[in-house]
Parts: C-alpha cells; sequence; structure tokens
C-alpha cells in the first residue's frame, strides 16, 4: 500500500480531530492540518499535525463555506506532491464545504465514509447506497481527494502535550458569490456529539408524547448515556433538537450501546444505529422490524418497563 505524501485535515469542531488526524497518519506520510481557531491550532499539533494552517479571524457574517478557495489554494501550494487526500468529518458543515472543495479542486469527493482503505495508492471508501439498503465502494482517481468520514472510522490519536508548533496564517480568498451571515441567534437546547457517546437511549414516536420522554431521560441518567431519537420525533414531531436524531440522513453512531424505545426500526434509522456493539429494544409490537436488528428485545409497554428498569439500575 502506498500512501499519500499529504494528508489535510479540516474540522468543524474540535471532537472529530483525534479521528481525522488518526486516519491521516493510517494513510499518509505528512499530516497537515487547517484550523479555524488558535485554541485548535495547538490541539492539532499535539496530536501530531507535522504543519498547521490557520485561517485567521473568522468575521461574524462569514460562512465556514466561504473558505473554499482559501483552502484549495493552500491545499495545491503546499501538497508535498501532485496528489493529496483530504480528510472532513462527516457533519451538515462538512460535507458542505467538501462539494465546494470537489469542485475548486476538480477532486472526487465521497460522503459519510464507513470505511476508507488505500488500494494500489488510490482511496477506496465504502459508503451506503440506496437509501442505507446496502453499501457501495468507491475508488477516487483523481489527483485530488476529498472524503467526509462519519464517527468511529478511525481509532483516536492521543494528545502530547510536548509537541508543539506555531501555525502559519493564511490570506483570505473570497469567493466570486459570497453568503453573508446577516444575523446570528442562539439555538434552544444544549450542544451534543451523540457520534462520541458510548451509550445510547433513544426514543420513536412510540414514546407517546414530549412529556413522556422524561422517563427515558430518567434512565439515559441512570446509566450515564446520552439521550437520541428517531427522525419523526426530531423533524416531525419537533419534540427533540436534530442533533439527537439517528439515521441515514442525521447521525451515524457506533456506541457500546444502543437502547431503542418506542422505535419501529425502519431502515433508515438502522443504518444510523448497526453499528452499535449491543443494540437492545423495547416495543409493544412484537413484530417491529426493530426486533430483527436487537440483540435483545423486550415486547411490553415501555410506559411500565422503562421506569421499572430504572430503578433497579439506581440501585
Amino acid at each position: 500500500m502506498s500512501k499519500f505524501a499529504t494528508v489535510w485535515v479540516f474540522s468543524d469542531t474540535h471532537s472529530h480531530l483525534p479521528e481525522l488526524i488518526g486516519g491521516a497518519r493510517e494513510l499518509g506520510e505528512i499530516i497537515h492540518v487547517i484550523s479555524h481557531s488558535a485554541e485548535q491550532s495547538a490541539l492539532a499539533f499535539r496530536l501530531g499535525a507535522n504543519a498547521v494552517y490557520h485561517i485567521g479571524e473568522q468575521p461574524a457574517d462569514r460562512i465556514i463555506e466561504d473558505y473554499a478557495d482559501t483552502l484549495a489554494q493552500a491545499i495545491k501550494a503546499h501538497s508535498h506532491s501532485s496528489r493529496a487526500l483530504l480528510l472532513l468529518p462527516a457533519t451538515r458543515r462538512g460535507k458542505t464545504l467538501a462539494a465546494r472543495l470537489g469542485a475548486r479542486l476538480n477532486a472526487g469527493v465521497v460522503n459519510d465514509a464507513a470505511e476508507l482503505s488505500l488500494e494500489d495508492g488510490y482511496p477506496v471508501a465504502t459508503h451506503m447506497v440506496y437509501g442505507g439498503l446496502a453499501f457501495g465502494k468507491e475508488r477516487i482517481t483523481t489527483d485530488y481527494a476529498v472524503i467526509t468520514l462519519a464517527s468511529g472510522v478511525f481509532p483516536a490519536v492521543s494528545e502530547d502535550s510536548a509537541l508543539v508548533g506555531n501555525a502559519e496564517t493564511l490570506a483570505f480568498i473570497p469567493p466570486a458569490h459570497a453568503i453573508s451571515c446577516v444575523s446570528r441567534r442562539a439555538k434552544q437546547g444544549e450542544s451534543v456529539d451523540l457520534g462520541k457517546a458510548r451509550l445510547v437511549v433513544s426514543v420513536g414516536r412510540g414514546i407517546g408524547s414530549q412529556e413522556n420522554i422524561a422517563i427515558a431521560a430518567a434512565l439515559s441518567n441512570a446509566i450515564g448515556a446520552e439521550l437520541g431519537c428517531s427522525r419523526p420525533v426530531a423533524e416531525n414531531e419537533k419534540w427533540m433538537d436534530r442533533e439527537r436524531y439517528v439515521g441515514i440522513s442525521g447521525i451515524m453512531i457506533k456506541p457500546e450501546l444502543y437502547l431503542a424505545l418506542g422505535i419501529s426500526g425502519q431502515i433508515q434509522h438502522m443504518v444510523g444505529a448497526n453499528g452499535a456493539q449491543i443494540l437492545m429494544a423495547i416495543n409493544k409490537d412484537k413484530n417491529a422490524p426493530i426486533f430483527q436488528f436487537a440483540d435483545y428485545g423486550i415486547v411490553g409497554d415501555l410506559m411500565k418497563i422503562v421506569p421499572a428498569l430504572t430503578e433497579k439500575l439506581k440501585r
């Protein structure tokens, strides 16, 4: 396997950086990170980056996607060969930026890669196709390759406080057609990175009402889990934030335990949860599709089962 001379990494969140650099270490000889803050620059060096390029202060009216020309120019100018790989997280912002970089670099782009390897020096990415009904493999043969990675594809590297360096600031190259942010409003609710959770308790419409989510939250607190949900709960009913929605167009997770409460188990949801080491389901419908995926299942009224389970786990 011939590695890339240079692998670039960009992440709109700090939490994804250790895994992305872990992937860059496996696939490349030299790791270059493009950071969006001084704090992220220092973190990148501690994680083993060979060089860090800082995009500079980001004005309040500028969105991260408008740095596509800046990033593309840096990748062309500072790569150690005519070929390079760029890794980003499969976040909404990461995928939007990946599309723009694909156009600027004339690069092949693959989103939501669940596996990534090199074959004969070319990246081969595995990702879901046909709405999650199958997996497809894409071989990228362009000089530049841009790939967004789902959580858990590569092991996260550890920080080394002895590793330090100075980031080089990139000159901003404005896009031909910029999108200006005219105002910002603080989003209601807590931010959560569900993809990093070790334990997840998730609710579907079978929970009955928004008020009943409290019993799932109590169970989640009892075992130290994060709370997730199915698409209808987040997008149809608006009972929970979209950041907690598990599914093919939501968050792809790989927890040690996924406990599904009142979730029917449609394929669009299961492709987001089937990376769990153990999947347990509670549903009153014995024919619910989720029992085909579950390692353990309980058929019954979750309004009775969940509080009883919570009490047992508190002890």
